[in-house]
């Protein structure tokens, strides 16, 4: 019967085993945080900044590697003006903007 008693008394648990959880949790999703969601955040906020300055003359470089010259912004969309043919004037989304050089940075 004293072993019954002894073997009882062992498998209570001592409590602490939660608070290391908790602990191991907390670090992981800070971790998460600073590795992942506070650099996509940054990078958010200097795109709609760099597109939010972006004025006619800018020459841009576009996400599919063409430079150009903005010559209309609208709302959404802006009209990218490519090489010396002054007839290529393609119009395309301001998402698809890439790089962003002054024109008065010469």
């Amino acid at each position: 019967m004293g072993i019954l008693l002894t073997a009882d008394e062992a498998a209570v648990p001592a409590g602490g085993g939660g608070i290391i959880m908790i602990i191991y949790l907390v670090i992981i999703v800070a971790f998460f945080y600073f590795i992942l969601i506070r650099p996509q955040k940054k990078e958010q906020k200097r795109v709609s900044a760099m597109l939010a300055d972006l004025s006619v003359g800018d020459c841009v470089l576009t996400t599919s590697g063409f430079y150009g010259i903005v010559i209309d912004i609208t709302d959404d969309t802006i009209i990218v003006e490519f090489g010396s043919n002054k007839n290529c004037r393609i119009p395309m989304q301001k998402s698809a903007v890439a790089q962003v050089e002054k024109a008065d940075a010469d």
